[in-house]
């Protein structure tokens, strides 16, 4: 029996905490690939292997993304080390790689499509899915003492719809989009800024419309620039902690998502290898 860390890992969604997940996954001796849309709209793009399909490489602390656009050079770039990125929001890729686990971190809320019959191991984060029925394992995201449980049996915790509190702040530190329109950023993300201070602006045919900062700290994340953002979407997070450190490491909830999916990999990988083809 080869190696279990031989096997090849297809995540769907390259945003921060997919990041995070990926890059546990690597240290531990894993193959990656990511599969990310044209037009991502990660927020944390510093900590995002998303990123790559905008700059082509991405750099998250010591492991790198590249965007491919070839499937089948794929596999070779992740033996290498790196994340091979591909742009492929419908997993098409799948029926050429053939991945051994598929991991859906997408983190939309609710399921695009990923099903258990995708691979013999296929894991899922957060609200939208039921471990037994959409994957055979879901990972719990909500903050608090279940973060990065495994779950093997029916869904995790419902979407609080609520950010997680960071130095006493929860939504205020969340920047929704007050128009829609097309974003261009005025701060760049690790800077330091003031509360009512402009992070960024949206051009519309009425004109522009500025977006402050709701509070005093270090801007985290921010959607990239030339992005077209509707009202109400979810563009940018400052962080009253005030290190710009932390704008470019995995968060403390990537990592014990992380190292969920890891367990459940390992778990999997001794109940599953006895099934038969089709029983998974």
């Amino acid at each position: 029996m080869s190696c279990i860390t031989d096997k090849l890992i297809l995540v769907r969604g390259a945003g921060d905490l997919a990041t995070g997940v990926m890059i546990r996954l690597l240290r531990s001796g894993f193959h990656v690939i990511a599969l990310e849309i044209e037009t991502p709209s990660a927020i944390r793009r510093t900590v995002a292997f998303a990123n790559a399909v905008y700059k082509g490489v991405a750099t998250v602390e010591d492991i790198t993304g590249v965007l491919v656009d070839g499937v089948s050079v794929a596999p070779k770039i992740a033996e290498e080390g790196l994340v091979p990125v591909l742009v492929d929001p419908e997993a098409t890729s799948l029926e050429i790689l053939k991945p051994d686990v598929v991991v859906d971190a997408i983190m939309a809320k609710h399921n695009l499509g990923t099903h258990k019959e995708m691979a013999p191991t296929v894991i899922a984060l957060g609200p939208g899915f039921s471990a037994g029925v959409d994957a055979h394992a879901v990972i719990e995201t909500n903050r608090g003492h279940n973060l990065g449980r495994v779950i093997l049996d029916g869904p995790p915790e419902a979407d609080t719809h609520i950010p997680g509190i960071t130095a006493g702040y929860g939504a205020e530190r969340v920047v929704h989009a007050p128009a829609t329109g097309t974003l261009t950023g005025i701060c760049q993300i690790g800077d330091r800024v003031t509360r009512g201070q402009v992070l960024a602006i949206i051009e519309n045919e009425a004109g522009q419309v500025k977006v402050p900062s709701p509070l005093d700290g270090v801007l985290r994340g921010l959607i990239y620039p030339g992005t077209q953002v509707k009202q109400g979407t979810k563009m940018a997070d400052v962080d009253p902690r005030g290190d710009p450190a932390h704008c470019f490491s995995v968060s403390d909830k990537a990592r014990a998502v992380g190292g969920g999916v890891l367990e459940a990999i390992l778990y999997l990988e001794r109940h599953i290898i006895a099934l038969s083809p089709g029983e998974y």
